[in-house]
């Protein structure tokens, strides 16, 4: 069984833009088709499924399965979303509107609609807003209760990891990629030395201009050059992608920079490197310390702002921060190490916390700040650059990893989850 398919958030989604639900032209009697646990599944829902699906499939050209393969494959779907549910249900999850706002705005915005419009084309297709609304809150919830229980099922060894490393296509997944931009001044075959002086000093004019500050773009597109330059954006490309003559050049190039020309058979080459993603990644970190206060029915958000203003002042006045921390901070993970948070890297706070402490310098403590979890006070000890290239390497490789096995794993719950569930089908 192929998993991806068992998500049907994507399905709805092109679905509701599609308008697939086609009522049958007659009234048909509902009934019970299944018993799940404690939960039953009606006619009336094995129907839309069929009707959705088969709709799916013809908008995208794919052939449609025989009628019994497609009522049963729809049936089951359904028997195993109704079984994720009640274990949903039974563990408390829940979706908050917000929540559940937000990720429609993201299907909207895959979508290059606002909410509003997203609303619009599902009311111009005679789709419910409020339908999709709450399948969309299903998939939330079938989610989460397959992370919870299959990311438990996973586990993930460092040898495993480098292994994966060594192979062709872990060193494929972690190599850099680089945005190229390329400009050829191209040649007839066997050109003459004046030809190819010629278009040398073109090339090298262009290049003045470049080096000179006029965008690589804006040079290569001139109208003014004797002979046009071809090329244009090769996007982003690993090394193995460029083309040979380039393999060597680009990755000696920084983002911003044009290389010395090229000559090949086809003529002069101008590589232009745009930016990189995935290569050296060399981080400010920060080493610091807080003591965070929270609001509470005894203690007003002014209060607690109060108190960490007067612990600052305190703290300045040479009072240990770390006992400070201690008493006072309500941070369960830091307070009994003294607010002590380590080496922390950009993005790893939230937004609040985070530019509050890149802009205390090493050795103050920070301004009352305020996040969505109180009031802090942030003392920063130390700063150091720090390369997380073999980190973020084998950070990329241990989600590969895991999505693997995730898959692997979310088969085997999902048959297991079947196969002890009370199933009575009719």
């Amino acid at each position: 069984m192929n998993t991806k398919t068992l998500l049907l958030s994507a399905y709805m989604i092109c679905t509701a833009l599609t308008g697939v639900m086609v009522q049958a032209a007659t009234e048909v009697i509902d009934q019970v088709v299944a018993i799940v646990d404690d939960d039953i599944i009606m006619a009336s829902e094995l129907r839309e499924r069929v009707a959705a699906v088969t709709n799916n499939l013809q908008a995208r050209g794919i052939e449609t399965p025989p009628d019994n393969e497609l009522i049963q494959d729809s049936l089951d779907r359904l028997i195993l979303e109704s079984i994720q549910l009640q274990k949903g249900s039974r563990a408390g999850v829940r979706i908050s509107d917000e929540q559940l706002n937000q990720a429609i705005s993201r299907i909207a915005a895959q979508n290059n609609m606002t909410l509003e419009q997203f609303q619009q084309a599902l009311e111009q297709r005679d789709q419910s807003y409020n339908a999709m609304r709450e399948q969309v809150r299903r998939e939330m919830i079938i989610q989460r209760v397959q992370a919870g229980n299959v990311n438990q099922r996973i586990q993930i060894t460092d040898q495993e990891v480098g292994n994966f490393m060594g192979t062709k296509e872990g060193q494929s997944l972690t190599q850099p990629q680089y945005h190229v931009l390329h400009a050829l001044l191209a040649l007839k075959p066997e050109p003459s030395e004046s030809s190819i002086a010629a278009a040398r000093k073109q090339v090298d004019q262009a290049m003045q201009r470049i080096r000179g500050g006029e965008s690589f773009k804006q040079t290569v597109s001139s109208s003014n050059l004797p002979y046009p330059l071809t090329g244009g954006d090769l996007g982003w490309r690993k090394l193995d992608d460029l083309p040979s003559i380039f393999s060597t050049i680009v990755p000696q190039l920084a983002p911003g920079e044009t290389a010395d020309p090229i000559l090949s058979d086809s003529g002069f080459h101008l590589v232009y490197l745009e930016a990189v993603r995935g290569g050296e990644q060399v981080v400010t970190q920060t080493k610091a310390s807080h003591i965070l206060v929270k609001p509470s029915e005894i203690l007003t958000d002014k209060q607690a702002k109060d108190l960490v203003a007067e612990l600052r002042t305190r703290a300045l006045a040479e009072e240990d921060f770390a006992e400070l921390a201690r008493e006072y901070s309500d941070d369960i993970g830091s307070a009994q190490e003294g607010g002590e948070l380590g080496w922390t890297n950009p993005g790893q706070m939230v937004p609040a916390f985070e530019a509050a402490m890149a802009n205390t310098p090493p050795g103050n403590i920070s301004e009352p700040v305020q996040t969505q979890f109180g009031w802090h006070i942030i003392a920063v000890e130390d700063r150091r650059e720090q390369d997380m290239s073999d980190q973020a390497s084998r950070a990329k490789a241990m989600d590969y990893v895991h999505q693997r096995k995730y898959e692997e794993e979310l088969d085997a719950w999902l048959q297991q989850i079947r196969d002890e569930a009370f199933v009575d089908v009719k």
